[in-house]
């Protein structure tokens, strides 16, 4: 059974969706509050998560900010304005649905982003294989273990193999996932990554291109041809 958790403040909302995706066969997690989604959403990775904008103590483009990447989220908010849509759509939700909805395609919708992620297959190059539904990331079939941040940097550079990153362009490619990034930051992030790679195979995965930037070795590319 896929689980979706809910988060809405208004407590009749809530319980219509509640009531809703459970009679259609979802399991349902619940918060009122963005910092109770937060919480909730440190301990429980759901299939997918409804989230309004307007919530008590944190508001849900923080909260969005926090999960984008880790689980698809769709925005359901009484906000119409284009561009705030647009933003939250670039800051990681998969879709924007405003109030008053129909509950036929907000479940449409659902269904769609469920397949979209269920259909996700690994990422796989050069011995990287990276799982984006359990996060898990492989050299040479050995597992290891990255921050959040360093998963979004890797993904960055195995979905762009023959691309040169500036460090504000890799902000900008990872905004979604790890928000509120700061640019000289990104060279530890890099070197973190670097060495737990190295840890594992005695390849070099990331280039450094001076005066530019970073970008995946062209030897894994070779190797992988």
């Amino acid at each position: 059974m896929r689980t979706i958790a809910v988060v809405e403040d208004d407590v009749h909302i809530g319980n219509m969706l509640a009531e809703l995706l459970t009679a259609n066969g979802y399991a349902v997690l619940r918060a009122f509050s963005g910092s109770e989604a937060a919480l909730l959403l440190e301990k429980e990775r759901p299939d997918l998560v409804i989230l309004d904008l307007m919530l008590p103590g944190m508001s849900g483009e923080e909260v969005l900010a926090r999960i984008a990447g880790l689980c698809p989220v769709i925005i359901l908010s009484a906000k119409t304005d284009v561009r705030g849509k647009v933003r939250n759509l670039n800051a990681g939700a998969v879709d924007y649905v405003t109030k008053p909805f129909d509950n036929d395609e907000l479940l449409a919708r659902i269904g769609v982003h469920l397949r979209r992620g269920h259909d996700r297959a690994p990422l796989s190059l050069g011995g990287i294989r990276m799982d984006f539904d359990t996060f898990e990331v492989s050299v040479e079939e050995r597992p290891v273990r990255l921050t959040k941040t360093e998963f979004a940097i890797l993904r960055t550079f195995l979905e762009n193999p023959r691309k040169v990153f500036s460090r504000s362009a890799i902000l900008d490619y990872i905004e979604g996932f790890v928000p509120d990034g700061e640019e000289s930051s990104v060279g530890v992030h890099i070197s973190n990554l670097r060495r737990k790679l190295e840890e594992v195979s005695p390849r070099s995965y990331i280039q450094t291109v001076w005066g530019i930037g970073f970008r995946l070795d062209p030897a894994v590319l070779s190797e992988n041809k």
